[in-house]
């Protein structure tokens, strides 16, 4: 009787074992495939184009993707930005490319945009502006004839200097007002953005 018991445990253990393992094997695989940058749909004429050094601009992002049924693409660095090159009471690394209107980090993945004639233009607020890797890829593809509707996250700085910032850098684009987001943003925000663009 010991014995039946003892087996049945056993049974029952490694049952127990074996389905833990899947499960934990499954939520590892969903979490990297959530974590891809770019979702590429077959027929999309819109691009959700986003920089996000902290995670809280790539939210906003994939929302806007999803609401507005557009194709979604990061803008990566070459070189990531760490957490004290983002310490912004400090000389760090942020602070002094915002400080040199020369700056022009480097984009490490390449973007295809010539499909898309709209694209939503994703960043935070640094220094009041856009960050310069955004000025890199103005530099770096032809927006000609595209719209292209900003969209920050900020605390609390608005819009509307970055916007200024990039008609400013180039005029000859045709850059919509945009909007600022934050990250508690209501799915009722976003699809205002969107219907309203």
């Amino acid at each position: 009787m010991k014995k039946k018991i003892f087996l049945s445990l056993l049974v029952l253990l490694a049952l127990f074992t074996i389905t833990g393992c899947g499960t934990k094997n499954e939520t590892a695989n969903n979490s990297n495939s959530n974590n891809s940058s770019n979702e590429i749909k077959e027929n999309s004429k819109s691009v959700v184009l986003y920089f996000s050094a902290t995670g809280t601009t790539k939210s906003i992002a994939k929302r806007i993707a999803t609401q507005s049924n557009s194709d979604i693409i990061e803008i990566i660095p070459k070189e990531k930005y760490k957490s004290e090159d983002l310490n912004y009471n400090s000389d760090c690394r942020a602070n002094r490319e915002q400080n040199d209107p020369k700056a022009r980090p480097k984009i490490e993945n390449t973007i295809d945009i010539t499909k898309y004639d709209t694209i939503y233009l994703g960043y935070p607020i640094w220094w009041g502006t856009n960050p310069k890797i955004i000025l890199t890829l103005l530099d770096k593809y032809d927006f000609t004839g595209k719209t292209i509707i900003p969209f920050c996250t900020s605390g609390s700085t608005g819009i509307s200097n970055s916007v200024g910032d990039l008609r400013n850098y180039n005029s000859k684009l045709n850059i919509k007002d945009g909007k600022r987001f934050s990250s508690n943003d209501s799915d009722d925000v976003i699809k205002d953005f969107i219907n309203d663009n």
